[in-house]
């Protein structure tokens, strides 16, 4: 099927025509949720991408939520080794293989099915998650468990199809786990209705240029087409960016439609006044890598704070508590018009203060990580970092900025990078974190005292 192109009009013209009063966001202040009939549709099994953890999928959740579908539906899989091998035939720790990961996606799968009684799931998977997706469908058996497979961003033809660059990997084009599922006329599945989501030119993994896998000038033997997948139904997205054509909420209005054969009713994300919170406590292993894994013994406390400037209303905190085994720190009432602050203790690591945006809704896996010190931090009296996990930031796509400056290290062209930071003397001070529409107040705390601070977007 030829790629179907849709742009921002096209979404907005298709889910107004149901919903007059549509808009990008959370519903207005003041204007109570409206109650949407239950859609049908299968349960939904989220797959994060490499390195990435199920909370990246909480916008995704609470947009579904919005029109209606049941939360005991929707389920978002952690993997426990989410980064990916460098070469996929090599055992690496605290690295997982394809097969690694196909084992747990059917085992998460065969434990939904039993949950929810149904004999199928829908799958909608970020990046890696999409080659075990496929690897699952194709190689596992998944076929029979499957009804939808939504895979966005994914690398279906490679990142690079080298016999020089990514040698081995699971990325690589020309290497034996891609073209093992490439192999055939189509990447079809009899039985499961498959979908692609990708960026017009904008996806960092899907470009002529090697630039983004450490080679610049150097062709990759893919282009902008390399997360289509062949027979299937590819939606183009213009402009957005390798993750968003997961979170964002166009590509959500495109997975709505997939599964439910409408588009849907609002994009608004509908407001819980008290939502319930929970997450784990997760690690980073010896080697540096990110691990799914829980955290005993790590501190977690939450102050309510000033929207505007970030300081604490009360040197009591709203919520303290010490993980167990299971690495849960919650639950914790909170309000979806307020801004918090976030402090992660956990042996080893520096002090983690992560503001962020009002969560709207409840959510049980609103996991916390802690944040490394980088190269030269040690050097600063207080460093800030603003972070956006669902998306990169574009220069001259997007207005965002960090104590009223672009801070380094965020390329021009294709959005690379979704991080950014900046050093500040160890005097205390309110600093301003910016992205579109949505603006964090942060305070900086001394690096000499081994704390860090982050500000996290939501969108």
């Amino acid at each position: 099927m030829a790629g179907r192109r849709l742009g921002r009009r096209a979404v907005l013209a298709g889910a107004a025509s149901l919903a007059p009063a549509i808009a990008f966001g959370q519903q207005p202040q003041g204007q109570p949720p409206q109650r949407r009939a239950d859609p049908g549709g299968p349960p939904i099994v989220f797959v994060h991408g490499n390195g990435d953890s199920a909370p990246l999928w909480i916008n995704n959740i609470w947009r579904f939520e919005s029109n209606g579908f049941k939360r005991s539906l929707l389920f978002a899989i952690d993997f426990a080794y989410p980064n990916a091998r460098s070469d996929d035939s090599k055992p690496q720790d605290n690295r997982s293989s394809t097969e690694d990961a196909m084992k747990d996606l059917a085992a998460y799968v065969a434990q939904v099915k039993k949950t929810t009684r149904q004999a199928k799931v829908a799958l909608i998977a970020s990046s890696r998650g999409g080659n075990t997706v496929r690897n699952y469908l194709k190689n596992g058996g998944g076929a029979a468990s499957v009804s939808h497979a939504i895979l966005c961003g994914t690398p279906n033809k490679g990142i690079v199809i080298s016999d020089t660059m990514l040698v081995g990997s699971e990325f690589n084009g020309a290497a034996p786990f891609l073209k093992g599922l490439n192999a055939g006329a189509d990447d079809l599945i009899p039985g499961v209705q498959m979908m692609a989501i990708r960026s017009d030119k904008n996806d960092k993994y899907s470009q002529p240029d090697a630039r983004f896998v450490g080679a610049p000038g150097k062709p990759t033997g893919v282009s902008y087409d390399a997360s289509e997948l062949r027979g299937a139904k590819n939606v183009i997205i213009d402009g957005l960016d390798h993750r968003e054509t997961a979170f964002h909420k166009l590509a959500f209005a495109a997975q709505y439609e997939f599964i439910t054969g409408k588009p849907p009713a609002t994009l608004f994300i509908a407001n819980e006044p008290l939502p319930v919170l929970n997450g784990r406590v997760t690690g980073i292993a010896s080697d540096g890598a990110y691990t799914n894994l829980p955290v005993t013994g790590a501190e977690v406390e939450i102050y309510d704070v000033d929207p505007h400037t970030g300081e604490r209303k009360s040197p009591k905190p709203a919520h303290k508590k010490t993980t167990g085994a299971d690495g849960l720190w919650g639950p914790f009432i909170g309000h979806s018009d307020a801004s918090y602050e976030f402090v992660l203790t956990m042996q080893g690591q520096p002090i983690t203060h992560t503001y962020r945006s009002p969560f709207l809704r409840g959510c049980d896996f609103v996991d916390l990580r802690p944040q490394p010190f980088g190269k030269g931090d040690d050097q600063a009296g207080a460093v800030v970092i603003m972070s956006r996990a669902r998306g990169y930031f574009g220069v001259g796509r997007d207005k965002f900025s960090l104590d009223g400056k672009v801070p380094p290290g965020i390329n021009d062209g294709v959005p690379g990078a979704a991080s950014g930071k900046l050093a500040f003397d160890a005097a205390p001070r309110t600093v301003m974190a910016v992205f579109n529409t949505e603006t964090i107040a942060a305070r900086t705390w001394p690096v000499k005292d081994n704390h860090i601070v982050v500000a996290e977007f939501m969108n």
